[in-house]
């Protein structure tokens, strides 16, 4: 994958990673986190996954060479 692809991939991650922090603000901000345990957690588990392909894509491209 070239530097635009990881770029794109990057961009498309944070905002999913930005739509599950406002939605975890709500679920906290409701008590929804006490009332739907379980789907907290996913929600905690999917933020957990995009940040780590976040992570990967931005180590790929800062280790081709330019």
């Amino acid at each position: 994958m070239n530097e635009a692809g990881h770029q794109r991939e990057i961009d498309e991650l944070q905002a999913v990673i930005d739509d599950i922090h406002h939605t975890l603000e709500r679920f906290e901000t409701t008590g929804m986190d006490e009332q739907m345990p379980g789907d907290y957690e996913t929600l905690l588990a999917i933020l957990v996954d995009a940040v780590k392909q976040q992570r990967a894509h931005t180590l790929a491209m800062l280790e081709k060479p330019f």
